[in-house]
């Protein structure tokens, strides 16, 4: 059996995986790097994965930290920030309550088609040195203990196979390959359910009226560049263009008010937004022809116990944990702990002790997580409330830049010194976001 040997491997080489790789070869040009990834390569555009929409850490990791910037502005799309719709059983889509940007923010962030990223990520990391192995199946991970190498079965075109490596990172999304070995599995409050489709054609809200007052409003009148949010009480619709002609539409719900029996299948979806969002329901029934895939998540939210270790293996993205698609913060989170996983393995290969540094990353991560869960947690029900919900987005938005923001662009999340400074404050705006939270649901 062929055996070869890494300083850090990766399982899974999809967004997570490949932006962690480039990202170790930026602060360790030296290093051998290797990625195992299930699917064979190229993947299809408008690939059927959750976080396509990116917002502003995640748009400044790949374009500014990853410097992808030529990608995301030539091949993907720019997106024109979120808007809401207060839309539920309407049809006069300029009549209702709407909460947008008039024109692009000046901070930009982007529309991703997945497939389109991900092949070009692989072809990126594989230019840089990094030896990106797709269509292989993981067989056995083998944990080392102390100084010992971590050990990974698995198989390719060319038959099985082990690799002996340093690090081990777990990015292998819902698989969660380390996270269930280990037993670090934990469920999450948030008790909400998922189904989202693809349709091979644009869905221009702009189309939906010819109201001139109300498609001026935007400048350019492009709204469909937004993530349109479709809202009413207890769910929410998402309406996310790519860039390969694709749209991306999700509807994504509270358990008890709208159980997922209601829309696991393409037809009871129709049938569910014929009942609460009529207008997107119509457009739709003209591209029934177009349906490119279905999938639903019951209970999609989850959490791990355990994401960095000072033993050398670490877990990223969607193998980790998950917490809505509401705000697109999947892939923030992707760019922070593939920032704390940088760091722990460059300290490690120059020979620095990295458990306690791995413990405070991990506190810290753990606090972001919690203080954007409880933006979830039991809100659903004012999602319908257009005098409640545009406050808590723009609180919600305040609290984003106010703190996440401000450490991930000043660079400052591995900085322990200022962490430390910043601890008493950090604590206090966490306490706050808690209360507001709070003030929301029951003035609502």
């Amino acid at each position: 059996m062929h055996r070869t040997e890494q300083d850090i491997l990766i399982l899974g080489g999809g967004l997570a995986g490949l932006t962690l790789a480039l990202q170790l070869r930026q602060r360790l040009p030296e290093a051998a790097i290797a990625v195992l990834e299930r699917r064979s390569h190229p993947v299809p555009a408008a690939t059927h994965k959750v976080g396509e929409s990116s917002v502003e850490i995640a748009a400044h990791y790949f374009d500014t930290v990853l410097g992808l910037r030529e990608h995301l502005l030539s091949q993907q799309l720019k997106k024109f920030g979120f808007r809401f719709f207060f839309s539920d059983g309407r049809r006069d889509i300029e009549a209702v309550t709407e909460l947008g940007a008039s024109r692009f923010l000046s901070t930009p962030s982007y529309q991703i088609d997945r497939g389109i990223f991900e092949n070009f990520l692989g072809r990126h990391a594989r230019a840089a040195g990094v030896r990106f192995l797709d269509g292989c199946n993981v067989r056995g991970v083998q944990i080392g203990r102390g100084e010992d190498r971590h050990e990974v079965a698995f198989e390719d075109r060319d038959g099985p196979r082990r690799i002996l490596s340093r690090w081990l990172v777990d990015a292998s999304g819902r698989a969660g390959l380390l996270k269930r070995k280990l037993g670090l599995a934990a469920s999450s409050p948030h008790n909400a359910n998922a189904v989202w489709f693809r349709i091979g054609a644009r869905i221009d809200v702009d189309e939906w009226s010819t109201n001139e007052a109300w498609l001026s409003r935007c400048d350019p009148p492009s709204r469909w560049l937004s993530t349109n949010h479709l809202v009413g009480r207890g769910y929410w619709v998402w309406l996310i263009p790519l860039a390969s002609g694709s749209h991306s539409v999700g509807i994504v719900a509270d358990a008890q008010t709208h159980p997922i029996e209601q829309m696991n299948t393409f037809d009871k979806a129709m049938d569910w937004l014929h009942r609460h969002q009529p207008r997107l329901a119509a457009d739709l029934e003209g591209k029934r022809g177009l349906l490119q895939d279905f999938v639903f998540f019951r209970r999609f939210s989850y959490d791990c116990r355990k994401l960095f270790s000072g033993d050398r293996w670490a877990i990223t993205g969607e193998a980790g944990v998950f917490l809505d698609p509401f705000y697109s913060p999947g892939s923030d989170f992707i760019a922070i702990a593939n920032t704390y996983i940088t760091d722990l393995v460059g300290r490690d290969l120059e020979g620095e002790p990295v458990g306690t540094r791995a413990s405070i990353y991990e506190q810290y991560f753990r606090s972001f997580y919690e203080s954007t869960l409880t933006l979830y947690v039991g809100q659903y029900d004012l999602f319908g409330d257009p005098g409640v919900l545009p406050v808590k987005v723009l609180w919600d938005y305040t609290y984003y830049w106010g703190v996440l923001c401000q450490l991930f662009f000043q660079r400052r999340l591995t900085d322990l010194q200022a962490l430390s400074r910043l601890r008493t404050e950090l604590l206090r705006a966490k306490e706050l976001n808690e209360a507001m939270q709070t003030f929301l649901r029951e003035w609502s």
